[in-house]
């Protein structure tokens, strides 16, 4: 058998390294090819190309529209060989002012709109550039920036934009690539302006400076910046952080003391539709209790009117519990990851803060002004040369045209005899006979002199002098005050949209706002079954539950409270007095609500009182104080508070309430002693209450001493008023009981 014949190179390479080397090769591609934004020009290679497409398509903010289907065919056929729907997706959104702060196109037609429909199809709709598009590519024919050859070759396009707008930070942009992403918000274009001129005037400034120019972001939709000022600072100055955004509202008066509640505008990137579909199943569910309806009166303006239940209802509440529950509060992120060119010229993903970007941008500006300058005086060079060769032979005319209708090689003999270059006698050969005339002369003359004029001037403005780079970055600046003047906030479109709030305060809405108060009992069975009866009850004995099983627990609560749970491995778990199954059948696992592990059992269930102090401790003799606050766990998994050791088990949790403290232990020998003894702690395993040489804590009781120790004898309540022979100190052996105490060793 033959072997086939071996082609090529064929190298022997681990997996792993050929994979490596491809996904790095497409991971690269993606990052730079599709996902980051240029932070030169803000853009990626797909808006890039569509805006070079409309502009070769001669799609002027002044001139007429052209199809969609005809920019979207010119922009998949020469730059850019993708799907057509991601393209024309692309510019229906440069399209849609509620999605683009400085929409780059203009739209004719049905381009969607805040509610989330889609756009008609592209062969319906039309479209032209807008004027900021056009200052984004203003100068692109003067050589200000390097143009490649497109996919095929046979054409060329533009590697960056001149980008005459800081479109960057202007529009902001949102990409996911392989392992990385970016995320930036849109801002105003004056204050960016008012920020880059604060950079020119004092390069070595730090970014607090910069955003006492540029205080946030500047969404499309409006809405209400509620983030703190030390968040944004520190979002700007490491290019990576969050801006919280809320709707705006304002509250309309009724008649009869009755109000409403009127939404205008609503967070960035937030569907109405789905914003109002999400409020309406909230109320369907009765989770926003304090809402009575909400109805969609939008026209052109966003207008969402929201009925409170009642009058007495405060509108602040109303839209705390919104913004907790809907996308009237969003946050959107930021993560200044752009593609910036290094000093080869390779373009290269990274992190950036505000001034970096700032400084990038300026840096662009500098070299499209510089390749500008040389573009110009090039072109001034070449007419230059040809006005002073018609100046040499506007001296004798006569013998130019003897030369022209006699010689043999008029060209050759026109150089000769006026000392004139190729050039110059080319454009004499080419010149009109009518402009032969002494008007004509003077105004080559004067055309001589400003040319001259402008030469000087843009030599001088390129000088590597000192005074040169000056004039250069006062070039920079006079341009940004054109954008300034045409994009800012005295425009319609460049003022502010997006207030500047105060971050919220910590507005405390009670449970009761979002759920209904009724009085309950909570029923927990000795094997852990859980149920809620309505109302409060006081008869036990008509409980019923399973074989085998008795109660357990039994605590009157509302729906409101929340319910304590304490474990024998000293966790506390907290449910909600609401999330208590019903009260019908014999309930629910405990089990199902938290995460209890299967050889612990319950030792305490209370409901929980703010403020209020608690005394924990096991079976042996150890225990502390804790605040009630600190044991409230946010978790199924609880919260450890007591820590137990070999062989413990947490055993006793009670109120502390008295300035005393009585504990008896297996052994029955009763201590008092001061409360103030024991310390308050958060978590741990406490300090020794009473000694015992065998056995452990009985039953422990906090206690006023002025009033005595009481302890139940049957249905009687015993109490003893002279403490005095069993009154010590913490961690002491005590003494037996009075006469009559219980045998079981229990206070109750």
């Amino acid at each position: 058998m033959t072997q086939p014949a071996v082609t090529g190179d064929i190298r022997d390479t681990p997996l792993a390294e050929a994979l490596g080397e491809r996904y790095l090769a497409y991971a690269m591609s993606t990052i730079v090819s599709r996902s980051l934004p240029d932070v030169r020009d803000g853009l990626k290679p797909v808006h890039r190309r569509l805006l070079f497409a409309m502009r070769q398509l001669k799609l002027d903010p002044s001139g007429g529209f052209k199809k969609c289907a005809r920019v979207v065919g010119d922009v998949i056929g020469k730059y850019h060989p993708h799907g057509d729907v991601a393209v024309y997706d692309t510019l229906v959104r440069l399209a849609q002012d509620f999605a683009v702060r400085y929409p780059l196109v203009e739209g004719q037609g049905n381009f969607g709109n805040i509610d989330g429909d889609n756009a008609a199809a592209m062969r319906y709709t039309e479209a032209k550039l807008t004027e900021v598009a056009a200052a984004l590519m203003e100068g692109l024919d003067e050589d200000s920036v390097d143009f490649r050859p497109t996919y095929d070759g046979t054409e060329e396009e533009p590697v960056v934009m001149p980008s005459a707008i800081p479109n960057l930070l202007a529009n902001g942009s949102a990409g996911i690539a392989v392992g990385m992403a970016t995320s930036i918000p849109p801002h105003n274009l004056g204050e960016i302006c008012d920020a880059l001129d604060h950079l020119i005037a004092k390069p070595d400034c730090d970014v607090d400076e910069l955003i006492a120019h540029m205080p946030g972001p500047d969404f499309p939709t409006g809405g209400v910046l509620v983030e703190t000022s030390a968040a944004i600072t520190e979002a700007y100055r490491t290019g990576k952080g969050a801006f919280r955004v809320r709707a705006k509202w304002a509250v309309e008066k009724l008649s009869h003391g009755l109000y409403q509640i009127v939404i205008t505008e609503i967070p960035y990137q937030v569907q109405k539709a789905k914003l109002i579909e999400k409020i309406a199943e909230l109320l369907s569910e009765k989770k926003l209790p304090l809402l009575a309806d909400i109805r969609d009166e939008s026209a052109e303006d966003i207008r969402l009117v929201l009925e409170p239940r009642n009058r007495t209802v405060e509108a602040e509440l109303v839209m705390e519990q919104l913004f907790r529950q809907t996308d009237l509060e969003s946050r959107f992120s930021l993560n200044m990851n752009v593609l910036a060119p290094d000093r080869h010229g390779h373009l290269t993903p990274g992190v950036m803060n505000l001034k970096e970007v700032l400084c990038a941008f300026l840096d662009h500006r500098m070299v499209v002004l510089e390749r500008r300058a040389r573009f110009r005086l090039e072109k001034i060079a070449k007419r230059l040369e040809v006005l002073e060769g018609f100046l040499k032979v506007y001296a004798d005319l006569d013998k130019v045209i003897k030369i022209i209708r006699f010689a043999d090689e008029p060209k050759a003999e026109l150089i000769k005899t006026f000392k004139l270059s190729e050039v110059q006698a080319e454009a004499i050969l080419n010149m009109r006979l009518r402009s032969l005339n002494k008007l004509q002369e003077l105004e080559i003359k004067t055309e001589h002199a400003e040319l001259s004029a402008e030469k000087a001037d843009l030599e001088a403005l390129l000088a590597p002098t000192e005074e040169g780079s000056a004039r250069r970055w006062a070039a920079i600046a006079a341009q940004n005050a054109e954008t300034r003047k045409a994009f800012g906030g005295a425009t319609a479109l460049g003022r502010r949209r997006t207030e500047l709030g105060d971050a919220p305060s910590a507005v405390v809405v009670p449970i009761e706002a979002y759920v209904e108060r009724e009085a309950i009992t909570m029923v927990l069975s000795e094997k852990g079954w859980i149920r809620a009866l309505k109302g409060h009850s006081d008869t036990p004995d008509a409980l019923k539950f399973k074989e085998g099983d008795q109660l357990g627990f039994l605590v009157k609560a509302w729906t409101t409270d929340k319910i304590l749970v304490f474990a024998t491995d000293g966790r506390f778990y907290t449910i909600g007095g609401d999330k208590l199954p019903s009260g019908r059948g014999h309930g629910e696992p405990l089990r199902l609500m938290i995460d209890l592990a299967g050889d612990v059992d319950i030792a305490a269930v209370m409901v929980h009182k703010p403020g209020r102090k608690l005394l924990v401790a096991t079976s042996s003799d150890r225990g502390f104080v804790v605040e009630e606050n600190e044991v409230l766990a946010q978790t199924r998994a609880g919260k450890m508070i007591l820590n137990c050791g070999p062989g413990e088990k947490a055993r006793f949790c009670l109120p502390f309430e008295g300035d005393a403290v009585a504990v008896i232990g297996d052994n029955r020998k009763l201590l008092v002693f001061m409360a103030e003894e024991i310390p308050v702690m958060s978590r741990g395993r406490g300090v020794i209450l009473q000694k015992y040489r065998d056995g452990g804590m009985a039953d422990i009781k906090v206690f006023t001493l002025a009033e005595g120790l009481t302890w139940n004898l049957g249905d009687r309540v015993r109490t003893e008023s002279d403490l005095t022979p069993w009154l010590g100190k913490r961690a002491s052996v005590g003494r037996l009981p009075p006469t009559g105490f219980p045998r079981n060793n229990r206070f109750s």
